[in-house]
Parts: structure tokens; sequence; C-alpha cells
């Protein structure tokens, strides 16, 4: 292998959105940095199950409900 073409992998910390930790290695930051995640599989709703939000940009949301509105969509 080539010398000096890797990214630096160290340890960091990782705290969930409900304040668990845990230390992985990763190539994010620099040695000993803490990365806060704002979603994560605990607040998802992909995972929980909870309701999706549409965000209409443009009204495109809006005109495809309006196009397919008498198919009960």
């Amino acid at each position: 292998m080539k010398a000096d073409i890797h990214p630096d992998y160290h340890t960091i910390k990782v705290v969930m959105t409900d304040g668990t930790e845990y230390e992985t290695r990763s190539t994010w930051g620099t040695e000993g940095a803490t990365m806060n995640l704002e979603i994560d599989p605990k607040s998802h709703p992909a995972w929980t199950g909870g309701n999706q939000q549409l965000v209409d940009r443009g009204g495109r949301v809006s005109k495809f409900k309006k196009r397919f509105e008498g198919l009960g969509l």
C-alpha cells in the first residue's frame, strides 16, 4: 500500500438525541471530538413509525394532490 494516502482513523464520541453516548472509530473530526446527532434511529420517523410531513416546495405536492384528488390518494 502507498504511504500517507489514507485518512486519519481515530476515536470519537457520538451523542444520540436522547443523550446516550458511545465511542466509535471514524474519519470525522479529530481525535476525541464529539458528534452530536440531530436525527438518529431512535427519533427518525422512518424507524419510529411517526407521521411524515411533506414540505411543499414550488407547489408540487399541491399540484399532485389536485391532479389525483379523485383517486383517494
